[in-house]
């Protein structure tokens, strides 16, 4: 390989490190806001989106860092009133850590952002059941600021 491919290959390389975290944090900026126009909600979603698609171009991107991408992207779609879309990647957030011993901070959230999903549709009887899940997943979290996160996002869950 040629030192100009090297070097073209390892900046796209950074570019990924870069905007996978960059536009999840960006996008966490909008998830805060109590408030969004319609705009910023557009924004939020996409940022959403290039975080993921960013992480999947790099070697590190392995189930946990896909749950939480899955993850975020279904925070959002709940936060945007479209519910199925919340579901569909609440789901994958939970499928791809399923088996693969994942730390239950992230089976919790996955099962949080389920929960949420369900709340947003208007399903009280399965908004509870994943509401269950993730409690289940948050006794078994051992760090007590990590624990205190999930137990406080799931207060905020509510039909």
């Amino acid at each position: 390989m040629s030192k100009i491919k090297k070097k073209k290959k390892v900046k796209v390389k950074a570019a990924h490190r870069f905007f996978s975290a960059d536009c999840f944090n960006k996008t966490w900026n909008y998830i805060d806001m109590p408030e969004r126009t319609a705009e910023q909600d557009e924004e939020m979603l996409r940022l959403a989106l290039a975080s993921h698609w960013h992480w999947t171009q790099r070697k590190d991107y392995g189930p946990v860092n896909a749950s939480v991408a899955y993850w975020q992207v279904s925070r959002v779609f709940s936060l945007l009133g479209q519910a199925e879309n919340a579901r569909r990647f609440g789901q994958r957030s939970l499928e791809v850590i399923e088996d693969k011993d994942a730390p239950p901070f992230y089976t919790g959230y996955a099962y949080e952002a389920l929960a949420r999903a369900e709340a947003v549709a208007g399903d009280e009887e399965s908004m509870k059941a994943y509401l269950d899940k993730a409690r289940q997943a948050a006794d078994q979290i051992d760090d007590d600021e990590s624990k205190s996160w999930i137990l406080s996002d799931l207060d905020t869950i509510q039909i």
